[in-house]
């Protein structure tokens, strides 16, 4: 997996865009010296999508739902946070095209997809879009986790695959370990350090295999992701990637640590 200082500049001319994994902060994201900047410069090295989109781990529903397809009022799904973090705005315009696209790719007999209209995009969503496309001049569609389990989300995104080629920007957003405990101490815990390190292996290693038994596979993982939910979305990517031949490509763009969490994000086409 190459290391972001070595992405080719922006390639316009490209007509299948990349599938992306992000680790995407909390609201203070937007404080932080130096993760938004890394956000920014990866967007800036991205052909501008048709559209995007976002499956966030902050929107488990099942069936598959689709949220919102004309600008809606944001999910401040968030509590304790000072007062300017529920005045953020992201007018994005909605997708209603994509929410169709969607819609065929994954319906199928015993697979509704349901609507949820009034459904805006949640933090996960919006707080990484805000520095990635701060315009908000990109058509966005968020979509639920219709499940954790690894293998079926990978299917998903398997599915969702041919978007790509129509220049949409799949985005899987959740946190590359997340366990709030880290929270309560300084450093970087031993059980992030040590999952983010096999995680790196992994997907330099391709591995999907090990990926998907991550739980069982990896050093820490029930510390990691004492709940699954904040990995679940990379599954969505790498069945983005599987499908049009892309899992040997990946490169790890940002990388580190946010008060003890890996904000590992990574890119495949």
């Amino acid at each position: 997996m190459k290391a972001f200082e070595e992405l080719e500049p922006v390639r316009r001319e490209a007509a299948r865009m990349p599938a992306l994994y992000l680790s995407h902060g909390a609201p203070p994201l937007a404080d932080d010296p130096v993760w938004p900047g890394q956000l920014a410069d990866w967007a800036a090295r991205l052909p501008k999508p048709s559209a995007i989109l976002m499956v966030s781990a902050h929107w488990e529903e099942a069936p598959t739902t689709l949220g919102a397809t004309v600008t809606a009022p944001l999910v401040y799904d968030f509590r304790g946070f000072p007062e300017h973090y529920y005045r953020v705005r992201y007018p994005a315009p909605g997708a209603p095209r994509l929410a169709e696209s969607v819609r065929k790719l994954l319906r199928g007999p015993g697979t509704p997809v349901r609507d949820l209209p009034g459904r805006g995009l949640d933090h996960g969503a919006y707080v990484p879009l805000v520095e990635m496309y701060p315009d908000a001049d990109v058509p966005v569609l968020q979509m639920s986790l219709p499940t954790l389990d690894p293998a079926r989300l990978m299917g998903v995104g398997r599915r969702l695959a041919p978007l790509r080629d129509e220049g949409v920007l799949i985005v899987g957003s959740g946190f590359f370990t997340h366990n709030l405990a880290a929270l309560r101490h300084a450093g970087v815990p031993t059980w992030s350090a040590e999952f983010d390190d096999w995680g790196r292996r992994a997907l330099d290693a391709g591995d999907v295999d090990a990926l998907l038994d991550f739980a069982h596979a990896s050093p820490a993982g029930a510390l990691a992701h004492p709940r699954t939910e904040h990995f679940a979305p990379l599954f969505v990517t790498l069945g983005a990637a599987d499908a049009a031949g892309d899992l040997a490509g990946g490169r790890s763009v940002v990388d580190g640590f946010w008060m003890g969490l890996a904000k590992r994000s990574v890119q495949f086409g």
